[in-house]
């Protein structure tokens, strides 16, 4: 049930980043539940390889690549979701701190629903 609440809540996100910034565009709710569900096996899958090559970077820029990567894991999810439009890189970054922001406020409170079971 929680992985459920969880994609269904990552989708109304990626709504509310487009409502918030007008470098990202989602077509329909399926298209944004659809692009969420990309959006999370990128992270599961090529997130954790590229932090791994990239780690020398990360450390010397104290941890700030990190952004660049979740860019890249967004501007992906566009490429690869028809009903998911990004401008460019620089919608994808502001795209991606909005949905990180978005998704820590999702995880917290899922945590907190979730607690008593």
């Amino acid at each position: 049930m929680k992985l459920i609440t969880s994609w269904l809540l990552s989708a109304a996100a990626l709504l509310a980043v487009a409502y918030l910034y007008s470098g990202v565009t989602v077509t329909s709710f399926t298209s944004a539940l659809l692009a969420a569900a990309v959006l999370g096996a990128l992270n599961m899958i090529v997130r954790p390889l590229l932090v791994l090559l990239t780690l020398p970077v990360t450390v010397v820029t104290l941890g700030l690549f990190l952004f660049i990567i979740n860019a890249l894991m967004f501007w992906a999810a566009a490429s690869l979701v028809s009903g998911l439009n990004v401008a460019g890189f620089g919608a994808a970054l502001i795209g991606s701190l909005i949905y990180s922001v978005l998704q820590l406020a999702i995880d917290f409170l899922l945590e907190r629903l979730f607690l008593d079971k």
